[in-house]
C-alpha cells in the first residue's frame, strides 16, 4: 500500500468523475463555444456572487493573471513573506507583470490590516514603487493551512478601500477555509475584488483553477489569458471534472481535516516529534529530534512518502485519494517509528 501525503495535488480523478469526463459536451473555448467549461464558470461565478469566472490550466496562471490585471509596470504589491505568488510561482510577479512585493512578517501567512497599512508607500513619493495590490492567501500552504478570521479580511479590506488598492484572495485551497470555519463563497466574494480558487488540490480535479470577479476588472482577462498561453480548446473535458468536483467533493473536505487532527493528535505523543503546529484544516507541520532526512527515508522504506520543509520542519497532507484504511494504517507507522526510537535510546 503506497501512502502519498506529499500534497493534495497527488490525487487522481474518481472512477464518478472520469465518467462525467468522458460524458462532456464540448467546443471550442477559445471561441467561447465550449458549454461545459460556460457553465463551470457560470456556476462559480454565481456561488461568488460576481459577474464574470474563467477557467485557467492552473493556480500559478490565474494568480498572474489577477495580478496584471490590477497592476501597472512599476508598481508593487503587498504580500505576507510566505506568499505563494512571491515564492512558487517561477518569480512570474516580475517577470509577467513588471512589479515587485512588499513582503510582511505575518503569522502563519496571515497579514493584518495594521501591517498593510503601514507598508503602503506614499502615493505622492515617486521614488518608491506605487502600491497598488495587496494580495492574501486562504488557506496558507506554508502556514500550515491556516484560516483567516473574517473580521480581519475584512478590515484589510477597508484599508484597500480608503488607499484605491486592489485586493486579491489566492484562495487556491479556500474550500477548505469555507468547510472548516463553515463560511460561504458568497462571503468571499463581497470582499474581494479577485479570487482564485483551485479544483485540483483538495476538490481532486486533475487540473484547473478559476479566476472570478466583476466585469470591470474581468474585462481583459480572457486577453491576459491569451498572451500567457493558457487558451485552450475542447477543455471542456477538465472542465466537467471540474463541475463534478464543485458539486461532489466540497463537504467531504472535512473528512481530510478530520484525519489530519488525528495524525497530529498521535505526533504529539511521540518521543521523536518537538513540536506540532496548529492543524486548521488539511496540513500538518511538525518538527522532529534528528535529521529529517532520515525520517523522511525510514518512512519511504514502508511506502509512505512526504516533503520536508527545510529548517528541521516536515509537512503531510490529507486528500481525497488518502483512504481511511490508508489513514489507520499510517497512524500504526508512526505508532512504530517511535517504539523504535525508544528502544535504541534505552537499548531494549
Amino acid at each position: 500500500m503506497k501512502i502519498d501525503l506529499r500534497s493534495d495535488t497527488v490525487t487522481k480523478p474518481t472512477p464518478e468523475m472520469l465518467n462525467a469526463m468522458m460524458e462532456a459536451e464540448v467546443g471550442d473555448d477559445v471561441y467561447k463555444e465550449d458549454p461545459t467549461v460556460n457553465a463551470l464558470e457560470e456556476k462559480i461565478a454565481h456561488m461568488f456572487g460576481k459577474d464574470m469566472a474563467l477557467f485557467f490550466p492552473s493556480g500559478s496562471m490565474a494568480n498572474q493573471a489577477a495580478i496584471k490585471l490590477h497592476t501597472q509596470p512599476g508598481e508593487q504589491l503587498i504580500a505576507d513573506k510566505y506568499a505563494h505568488v512571491y515564492n512558487y510561482e517561477g518569480g512570474g510577479v516580475s517577470f509577467n507583470s513588471g512589479v515587485s512585493c512588499k513582503l510582511l512578517d505575518g503569522h502563519r501567512g496571515m497579514i493584518t490590516a495594521a501591517q498593510v497599512e503601514e507598508a503602503i508607500n506614499p502615493p505622492d513619493f515617486y521614488h518608491s514603487p506605487l502600491t497598488s495590490l495587496v494580495c492574501i492567501e486562504n488557506t496558507t500552504n506554508k502556514g500550515g493551512g491556516a484560516c483567516y478570521d473574517f473580521e480581519d479580511i475584512k478590515k484589510i479590506k477597508q484599508v484597500c478601500d480608503q488607499h484605491n488598492l486592489g485586493y486579491h484572495l489566492d484562495g487556491a485551497r479556500l474550500w477548505n477555509a469555507l468547510v472548516a470555519k463553515g463560511e460561504s463563497a458568497k462571503q468571499y466574494g463581497d470582499i474581494f475584488d479577485t479570487i482564485s480558487v483551485c479544483l485540483s488540490k483538495g476538490l481532486g480535479a486533475p487540473i484547473g483553477s478559476v479566476l472570478i470577479g466583476d466585469a470591470a476588472i474581468m474585462e481583459k482577462a480572457i486577453r491576459v489569458r491569451k498572451v500567457l498561453g493558457g487558451g485552450m480548446r475542447q477543455v471542456g473535458y477538465l472542465a466537467a471534472a471540474g463541475l463534478y468536483a464543485v458539486e461532489n467533493h466540497i463537504d467531504r473536505l472535512a473528512e481530510d481535516h478530520k484525519r489530519a487532527r488525528e495524525i497530529g493528535e498521535v505526533l504529539e505523543k511521540l518521543s521523536i516529534v518537538k513540536q506540532v503546529e496548529s492543524i486548521d484544516t488539511n496540513i500538518i507541520i511538525f518538527t522532529i529530534d534528528g535529521k529529517e532526512e532520515d525520517f523522511i527515508a525510514q518512512m519511504a522504506l514502508k511506502n509512505i512518502h512526504f516533503y520536508g520543509m527545510g529548517q528541521g520542519k516536515l509537512r503531510f497532507v490529507t486528500h481525497l485519494g488518502y483512504t481511511q484504511q490508508m489513514h489507520e494504517y499510517f497512524l500504526e507507522m508512526l505508532s512504530s517509528v517511535s517504539a523504535q526510537k525508544d528502544k535504541a535510546v534505552h537499548g531494549i
